[in-house]
């Protein structure tokens, strides 16, 4: 009943989370970057078969909805925003991560597959760490901040807790706090300039 409990709560945070960032779309006070969204949301897809082929269970039902989630904000992004700034290093990233699809059918290892997979869903992070070192005021530092959150009673609720199940929550875990102490910073600093 315990790991029930707590994808409860994860899930909780997650409809929270993405709650609060799809009407702060809405207001037109966030503007995510497309690439990011589609990256999380074709990784977490490969990270949720992962994890249940490593008996994730139960825990892994929070990783399956975040990756449908995020796939509709990628195609939020794509057909609402107006003007998209893709730089160079986003194209980059983006065809990076598109590779990891191919690298998991060669490997044909859960555990290579996920180290590879977390390292360019980590990757998916730097458009949106970009965008938001020059406008912080376009993400939703509390969208993050709960997301981050889901990801913790992700891990207390797996069945099985492995580095295949594990490491990618985890990654989220920090590199969410990662992005919510630079929208933090950079907010006090434009606002102090």
């Amino acid at each position: 009943m315990e790991k029930e409990i707590f994808v409860a709560i994860g899930i909780l945070c997650m409809f929270t989370s993405y709650g609060i960032y799809l009407y702060s779309i809405y207001k037109g006070d966030t503007k995510p970057h497309p690439f990011s969204w589609f990256i999380w949301s074709s990784l977490t897809g490969i990270i949720f078969f992962a994890q249940l082929s490593d008996g994730g269970g139960i825990g892994t039902v929070i990783t399956g909805l975040s990756g449908i989630v995020s796939l509709g904000i990628a195609a939020l992004a794509f057909f609402l925003q107006k003007e998209i700034t893709i730089s160079r290093s986003d194209k980059i990233i983006f065809i990076l991560s598109l590779l990891s699809i191919p690298l998991w059918l060669i490997t044909e290892t859960p555990l290579w597959s996920v180290i590879l997979v977390t390292l360019f869903n980590m990757g998916g992070f730097y458009p949106t760490y970009r965008k938001s070192w020059f406008n912080p005021e376009q993400e939703s530092g509390l969208s993050y901040a709960i997301g981050g959150i889901k990801h913790v009673f992700t891990l207390l609720a797996l069945e099985n807790i492995s580095i295949i199940t594990a490491l990618t929550p985890a990654s989220v875990v920090i590199v969410t706090s990662g992005l919510l102490l630079l929208i933090t910073y950079r907010r006090w600093v434009l606002k102090n300039a």
